[in-house]
């Protein structure tokens, strides 16, 4: 990577268009950024077998723990931070201030610090009926978080009617362009 790109943290939750994560770094790499990947727990474990390839991908450890105390921090410092695919798990722990998972911790800190951000959930109709869901995104954009939901973004299909491989990625990716300011 160049020392002048752009840093993009990309950060996954355990739906399954976070099996296609790795064309979303080469899509975000090709557009001048050095991506850094964080997965939730969970999608960490689901991507296992690819955990390697994408290390060597991004040129960084990917990351879904919160490091020690006094290790120093092995990513640069992010101009950019996306979250996608985000579950109705991270964006409700999001908006709500759970910090138990690293991602969610680094992306509620990213708020106070003034990090642009972008995120596009993924999640069925059933989850968004529930009435917090819909709490959350407002208390996200509420916080200045691109929220690429609804019309123009990410529209839920009926549990088990999900068609990853149609994971609208380039919104992301475009929506990451038009808030990083550097």
């Amino acid at each position: 990577m160049k020392p002048t790109d752009r840093v993009l943290y990309l950060f996954g939750s355990a739906a399954p268009p976070v099996f296609d994560i790795a064309r979303a770094v080469a899509a975000a790499q090709a557009h001048g950024f050095d991506v850094c990947l964080g997965l939730t727990p969970t999608a960490a474990r689901w991507l296992a077998p690819q955990l390697v390839e994408l290390e060597r991908q991004t040129g960084h450890p990917v990351r879904s723990e919160y490091k020690m105390p006094g290790q120093p921090d092995v990513w640069p410092k992010a101009d950019v931070i996306a979250v996608a695919p985000a579950t109705f798990n991270t964006v409700n722990s999001w908006a709500l201030g759970l910090t138990h998972q690293f991602v969610v911790g680094v992306v509620a800190e990213g708020v106070g610090k003034g990090i642009p951000m972008v995120t596009m959930p993924c999640v069925n109709a059933a989850y968004v009926r529930h009435p917090q869901f819909e709490r959350s995104i407002g208390a996200l954009r509420a916080m200045g978080v691109r929220v690429l939901y609804g019309e123009g973004g990410f529209v839920p299909n009926e549990p088990g009617q999900g068609k990853p491989s149609e994971y609208p990625w380039d919104l992301v990716l475009s929506a990451v362009d038009e808030v990083c300011v550097r």
